[in-house]
């Protein structure tokens, strides 16, 4: 304490400057205003006389060029939107419905793929060619694509995975950057906006998987793995069910097999690793599942699970609401206006079966993505007037803007539901 109060009153009173040092200041000081005055001098053609001069102006003057160039950077805090990247396929008589799916799924932000596999009529092709073609809206952000060689396309065996195979090809190809892969029917349908759906998926990690997945197989290892079909919708130009080998097979070593839904949500990276393969994994496993029935439904799980590098990403839920008999069978139920709540209280972006044109789904138009008939859903990119009940989607703004609604807040608690202590890692690849 008495250091820290000497110290104090010293600075408080300095001590008088001793005399013996008063005439080398003197000097020094001198000395110092000499050269001052000499930096002033200019040559005849105003360049001045000494360097240290120009130097200093020369600094000084792009410092002040610099500093004045130099304005804060807006920081935002809400993250850029994700890209999606869909394949909506259907078969014979599903045009109209695909039209309509690719209406209530449609953003600009986002990738398409739509496909109507060979069974359908050449006029029934042309007719949605024609419409992807030719609405302003998709002419204009040029994202929708229609595969027009078609595919043959059977369920139950593995011409619908080359199907998703090919527009996930496709899409890495000619969609540019994207995020996450999603593959539908023409028997699915949204249950949220695309905008509810980005705005939620804005805060995820892009390398998450949204995968109903599981390794306990069950009965499905004596009636689907040891089995082999052939499916003629590999070689044949008109489609016939899967027909079956009388030899039987084991179950494979070299991997584990999963099982789960087909209906999926894929990261990129993920389905670069499936289309490229660079271990030689997703090939290998591809040409078992060639042979196995109902392969959409345990080819991509397979995959995942057995990939070191992914098996960590898998979230266990395909975001489907879908009704299911006890215990489950081939397919589920159609759904229809009585299982309206049960959809909206699933939380779910996204339900399976329905009927084509379905009053439900002009329910679910109206009530949940407020799209009127024929047109697209509205959302944050469309600024078109709505005066005299103009669709204001027939102009596009900024279309990274997001108009989420109450569909976010329901997306937004069953994803933290499925990222929870409980249910995220505890059901990876199990």
């Amino acid at each position: 304490m008495k250091k820290l109060k000497t110290y104090y009153l010293h600075l408080r009173h300095p001590t008088t400057i001793e005399r013996k040092w008063i005439f080398p200041l003197a000097i020094g000081s001198i000395v110092s205003l000499f050269l001052l005055f000499l930096t002033t001098l200019t040559s005849p053609d105003g360049t001045p006389l000494l360097p240290l001069y120009r130097y200093y102006s020369s600094y000084s003057a792009a410092n002040v060029f610099v500093e004045s160039k130099l304005k804060p950077l807006p920081i935002s805090t809400v993250p850029p939107p994700p890209r999606f990247a869909y394949l909506v396929s259907g078969s014979a008589g599903d045009g109209n419905m695909l039209k309509r799916t690719l209406q209530a799924l449609y953003h600009p932000n986002n990738q398409y793929v739509v496909h109507l596999d060979a069974e359908s009529s050449p006029e029934e092709r042309l007719d949605l060619h024609n419409f992807v073609t030719n609405h302003p809206i998709f002419i204009q952000f040029k994202n929708v694509r229609m595969i027009t060689k078609a595919n043959l396309v059977t369920y139950r065996g593995p011409t619908m995975v080359a199907n998703t195979l090919h527009a996930a090809a496709i899409l890495l190809k000619e969609a540019g950057e994207w995020d996450w892969f999603i593959n539908l029917s023409a028997s699915d349908y949204p249950l949220v906006t695309q905008d509810d759906l980005l705005h939620t998926f804005s805060y995820l990690p892009r390398d998450l998987n949204f995968i109903d997945h599981t390794s306990k197989i069950g009965w499905k290892e004596f009636q689907r793995a040891k089995p082999i079909i052939v499916d003629p919708g590999l070689y044949a130009t008109k489609k016939a069910d899967v027909f079956w080998i009388t030899q039987r097979r084991s179950v494979p070593t070299a991997f584990k097999l999963f099982t789960g839904s087909a209906w999926m949500v894929l990261s990129r990276s993920f389905i670069d690793f499936c289309i490229w393969g660079w271990d030689n994994l997703p090939r290998t496993v591809l040409m078992y599942y060639a042979n196995f029935i109902s392969s959409p439904e345990g080819y991509f799980h397979t995959v995942i699970c057995n990939a070191q590098e992914f098996r960590n990403t898998t979230v266990n839920s395909d975001l489907h609401y879908i009704s299911w008999d006890n215990p489950p069978k081939q397919h589920p139920h159609y759904l229809t206006v009585e299982d309206m709540l049960k959809m909206v209280d699933s939380n779910a972006p996204f339900a399976r079966k329905f009927h084509r044109e379905d009053p439900v789904l002009d329910k679910i138009d109206s009530d949940l993505l407020f799209r009127g008939k024929d047109r697209l859903v509205p959302g944050g990119w469309c600024i078109g007037s709505r005066k005299n009940g103009t669709d204001p989607c027939s102009v596009a703004g900024n279309i990274t803007a997001l108009k989420p609604t109450s569909g976010a807040k329901r997306l937004e608690k069953l994803i933290g539901s499925l990222l929870s202590n409980d249910n995220f890692r505890p059901k990876q690849c199990i």
